[in-house]
């Protein structure tokens, strides 16, 4: 499995950014800890599946307050086309 940097998420919101992306990084874990999930896949402690999400830039800046209506919506949307292809089974 890769090893997460510092340096890799440095290239996400941009270099000499560090106590930057200390405010982001537990913005997003104070997320996690009131039940959104994980952007990326793994394994591993929350701060580094957090560090993951910055460095795959899924979590960035702009989009850190809209993340839980966008995961929100995301599995609504899911659901709903589950529940599509379920009745269309059923037919």
């Amino acid at each position: 499995m890769a090893r997460i940097t510092v340096e890799d998420c440095l290239e996400s919101i941009g270099e000499n950014k560090r106590f930057d992306l200390v405010h982001l990084t537990v913005e997003r874990i104070r997320q996690h800890r009131h039940g959104e999930p994980y952007l990326v896949a793994g394994k591993n402690k929350e701060v580094v599946m957090t560090l993951r999400e910055v460095a795959a830039k899924k979590v960035t800046f702009e989009n850190i307050r809209n993340l839980p209506d966008a995961v929100n919506e995301a599995v609504t949307e899911e659901v709903e086309v589950e529940n599509t292809e379920e009745e269309k089974a059923a037919v």
